[in-house]
């Protein structure tokens, strides 16, 4: 029987695209995927509470990324301006004085000393979703810390696989006493409680996310590794690793050209699903009071404040739905992978 049209001539990995196209779920989680992190890389231009242009007296400037000083607009201080300042209301809404405000003209860390109402306040027209505890927009809160979430997930699973990929191939590919040794430390440096380590360095230096992706790089690449040496275990022995090595070709160059881009269907698949295991553990980090610094827009720290304030269903309802979105999107691609990379499915 011959094979259909569209696969003849084409390479794996464009089969793999194919399958995972006909993914109707899958594919459109992808791209909503993408969407969202578009939007949350352009948060600054979606939600600030300063405006993208300003025209004061004939002078155009532009405090979305230089927020000059209240004297330029008519103030007594050289601090930097406050848009939300009634002050600086009365001097826009003179003649020839204009500004043009984001969509949602709050950002993370600004609170509205204004309003009539206690904090957590309840959605409003000022407010969209209302304020968390501290004063907060929910909408830039939540716009923020979606961006934090994703990012350190993504830095954290890239970082998990460059390491486990290293290490899987290196033992992988030597075997011997090499695989042997360095699975007896594998072993001994995954029984390292990793909770207890993450709180005495917690207790030894200011928290910071730099921290807490080396804490957590230094182990989220065990699982990972032993998929990769698997992989490499096999491929060594096939027929075009042997012509390689007749060829003459080093070791360095039969990995990196032969038996690495044979070996990362499991790196490939397992992708989404170590992002999402990142941003479960930065959410329970956070919620516990070991992850971000305070302040830093976290969804783990909006949970925390949506168990304090139980009747603020404002807080942790989207906060909640941001959450099981991301996780489903990730789970729906994962899967999507799992099933393009698999040869037995055309």
């Amino acid at each position: 029987m011959s094979r259909p049209a569209a696969t003849v001539g084409t390479s794996p990995n464009a089969r793999a695209w194919a399958r995972f196209k006909r993914n109707r779920v899958g594919y459109a989680s992808f791209w909503v995927l993408v969407g969202l992190l578009l939007l949350c890389a352009a948060a600054e231009l979606i939600s600030n509470d300063r405006p993208l242009v300003a025209r004061y007296e004939g002078q155009w400037s532009f405090p979305v990324f230089h927020n000059p000083p209240e004297r330029a607009y008519g103030g007594d201080f050289d601090t930097p301006t406050d848009w939300k300042d009634p002050f600086i209301a009365e001097q826009f809404a003179k003649p020839g004085n204009w500004r043009l405000q984001t969509i949602n003209p709050h950002s993370a860390e600004s609170t509205d000393n204004f309003l009539k109402v206690p904090n957590p306040a309840p959605p409003s027209a000022a407010n969209w979703l209302g304020t968390d505890e501290a004063g907060r927009d929910m909408v830039a809160r939540l716009l923020y810390g979606f961006r934090v979430s994703l990012g350190f997930g993504l830095a954290l699973t890239l970082a998990g696989m460059l390491i486990g990929v290293l290490a899987g191939a290196v033992q992988g590919y030597f075997g011997g006493r090499i695989d042997l040794g360095a699975q007896r430390l594998i072993e001994i440096w995954a029984s390292i409680p990793e909770l207890y380590l993450l709180i005495i360095f917690a207790s030894i230096f200011e928290p910071s996310l730099l921290l807490l992706l080396v804490l957590l790089s230094l182990f989220g690449w065990i699982g990972l590794s032993d998929y990769v040496r698997a992989e490499f275990l096999r491929n060594r022995g096939l027929e075009f690793v042997k012509a390689a090595r007749a060829l003459g070709l080093s070791n360095r160059q039969i990995i990196w050209r032969h038996v690495l881009p044979n070996s990362m269907t499991p790196v490939i698949t397992f992708l989404p699903f170590r992002m999402s295991d990142a941003i479960l553990a930065l959410v329970s980090l956070d919620f516990l009071g070991l992850g971000v610094p305070s302040g830093t827009p976290s969804l783990g720290d909006l949970v925390r404040q949506g168990k304090s304030n139980l009747d603020a269903w404002w807080i942790i309802v989207p906060t909640f739905a941001a959450l099981t979105l991301t996780l489903l999107l990730l789970t729906f691609i994962g899967e999507a992978l799992r099933d393009a990379f698999d040869t037995r499915k055309s």
